[in-house]
């Protein structure tokens, strides 16, 4: 993962809705990594949105995740890739994100056209391989290993977040300590 300054990240919490959580496989493990990486990201001062999946007819966020941010950035949406929808692109430009750190639902689709669509908008991209999921093991390994070879890095989330922290003398690093106790 190439560093990015903290003000241009910006963890997308993709499609983290019930209907899919209890659709795919390990779901309450994928949520509760999501939690991880949510509080860890909010935890570090750094931006969460969440992308929801024709929420008008899906349901929205699980309502616990969204908890975790105080006032969490919510996009509706009814394409696949997050960055095909012009609203979720342009606020996202407009935010003056460099590099995208992604989570959620569904490897195999949603997650993995986000990612594609955001390393042709030029951004980097960071999937955090343990906060992901699929109905279908087999294809979200495919897919992670296609998004490897097209430039995302694909990394454990604590790897991510001990690479944002950087040192022990971080004002953050106790409480990561903490999450990372908590949700192992």
């Amino acid at each position: 993962m190439k560093s990015a300054p903290s003000a241009n990240l910006l963890l997308l919490c993709i499609d983290l809705q019930p209907v899919f959580l209890t659709a795919i496989a390990d779901g309450p493990t994928v949520q509760r990594r999501c939690a991880f990486a949510i509080q860890a990201t909010a935890g570090l001062g750094l931006a969460v949105a969440f992308t929801e999946q024709v929420p008008q007819k899906l349901g929205g966020t699980a309502a616990e995740l969204l908890a975790l941010v105080p006032q969490p950035i919510v996009y509706g949406k009814s394409t696949f890739s997050a960055l095909a929808d012009d609203g979720i692109r342009e606020s996202i430009s407009g935010r003056g994100v460099e590099h995208l750190l992604l989570c959620g639902i569904e490897t195999p689709v949603c997650v993995y056209q986000t990612a594609l669509a955001a390393l042709g908008a030029g951004l980097q991209v960071t999937l955090l391989s343990d906060c992901v999921g699929a109905r279908r093991a087999d294809d979200a390994r495919v897919c992670l290993d296609a998004l490897i070879r097209a430039g995302v890095h694909v990394l454990p989330s604590e790897t991510v977040f001990y690479a944002l922290l950087h040192d022990v003398r971080h004002p953050f690093f106790k409480n990561y300590t903490q999450l990372v106790k908590t949700h192992g």
